[in-house]
């Protein structure tokens, strides 16, 4: 029964899936990272069903790259932009560590968050408006992968805080079996871009792991850690490198 509550949680902090209402407690929070990466699997399949249908519709590039862009930002209802948007301007302040973390608790947007935003959409409508079905499918299982390795940071990583979603979800976890759970899951998304395409696949992977090691590296120099911003600046990032490398590998190829 927790872990349902668990699943439904999940969805409903990370989607805007609509789900039943759930208490928050701790034994239900225990595993709801584990169910994360679902959320992933839920885009690409509407991505990979939307490809399907553009194609069978004759639909012009623009339109069919239009939704690709837009599908993860209705289902996740924007929550990783923001913390794209916050990243950008934290990182963009040139300010001391503490300054930046509050920063980030700032509801306001800030110029160089429009700026980082507006640039992303037109890089990433970019990329996905090369890639056929071929790259798309590829891809599908990288929404699965971008969030399996923020839940796997999310239990691994040091917290910039101990206030905040971030801090809460991590405490409230049971860090070793999340931990081999989320483990299992990038593996078995790695395995699965290289067996639909050895290539593009082992391309889009390594542009995951490098974002990933990038994400540590970065957190912990300018933060002193992770937070829940930063979960959503490095999944945005991871999920456009992945696109670029995949794409690109795959248009060297043809």
């Amino acid at each position: 029964m927790n872990l349902l509550k668990g699943l439904v949680i999940a969805f409903s902090m990370y989607s805007k899936i609509p789900m039943p209402r759930m208490e928050w407690k701790k034994e239900s929070m225990k595993y709801f990272l584990c169910f994360f990466p679902l959320i992933g699997l839920v885009i690409g399949g509407l991505s990979l069903a939307w490809m399907h249908l553009a194609c069978l519709c004759g639909f012009g590039d623009i339109f069919r790259t239009a939704i690709l862009v837009l599908i993860p930002t209705v289902v996740t209802g924007g929550i990783h932009l923001d913390g794209l948007l916050d990243t950008a301007d934290a990182l963009s302040s040139y300010k001391p560590m503490e300054e930046k973390l509050e920063i980030l608790k700032d509801s306001h947007a800030g110029a160089f968050a429009i700026i980082v935003g507006i640039s992303y959409f037109i890089l990433y409508f970019g990329i996905l408006s090369e890639a056929d079905s071929a790259a798309v499918m590829v891809l599908a299982p990288g929404f699965v992968l971008s969030r399996a390795l923020s839940g796997l940071a999310m239990v691994s990583f040091k917290m910039a805080k101990n206030t905040g979603l971030a801090a809460t979800f991590s405490d409230m976890a049971v860090k070793g079996r999340v931990r081999v759970v989320m483990a299992i899951c990038v593996l078995v998304c790695v395995l699965g871009m290289i067996a639909l395409s050895p290539v593009e696949g082992a391309a889009g992977a390594a542009g995951a792991l490098l974002t990933f090691a990038y994400y540590r590296r970065m957190s912990y120099q300018k933060f002193g850690g992770i937070t829940g911003d930063l979960a959503g600046f490095f999944l945005q990032v991871c999920e456009l490198v992945m696109a670029v490398c995949v794409v690109l590998t795959h248009s060297f190829l043809v």
